[in-house]
């Protein structure tokens, strides 16, 4: 019979082999996500501030995945360029929106697509007309306290001591 050291030392290696063939599929399949290959056709969007979203930044209609942010730059008036690669099923109108969301309050930047009411469709290659950037959160408590401090009439004075 076999001891409880060889016991404890096969059901170890067994735990860490299920582990590595574990990880091993986590990274064969984790990059064949319909969304990441090259079919689709581009658009792009032009933003004051793109804080939060980066290459592989999720692009959403309605909630759904239809596409990933596949490329950034910077225009000549130091505006974000952002360039979608969307599914090729996905056809949007002439007049929607690119609005980026956060996905909670603490959570990951997102590029959310509201469609509008136009005949006309985009095609591969063009630009969004409407936009709306990302909401700083740090840049929101500050104009909350600001709005606050004047109320109380100390926007312009320094804040009462508490303390004694």
């Amino acid at each position: 019979m076999a001891s409880r050291a060889d016991r404890d030392t096969v059901t170890g290696g067994a735990v860490v082999a299920v582990g590595a063939l574990l990880l091993t599929l986590a990274f064969v399949l984790g990059g064949k996500s319909p969304d990441s290959s090259s079919e689709g056709y581009l658009l792009k969007a032009r933003f004051n501030h793109a804080d939060g979203i980066g290459i592989g930044s999720a692009v959403r209609l309605s909630g759904t995945l239809v596409g990933r942010v596949v490329e950034q730059s910077l225009d000549e008036r130091y505006r974000a360029v952002l360039t979608f690669r969307l599914r090729p099923d996905v056809q949007l109108t002439a007049d929607t929106a690119a609005v980026i969301y956060t996905d909670g309050l603490l959570g990951g930047k997102f590029i959310e697509l509201k469609p509008g009411g136009d005949d006309r469709m985009l095609a591969a290659g063009q630009e969004f007309q409407y936009t709306q950037d990302a909401v700083v959160i740090e840049d929101l408590l500050d104009m909350i306290i600001q709005q606050a401090r004047a109320k109380r009439g100390y926007l312009d004075k320094p804040l009462p001591q508490t303390t004694n």
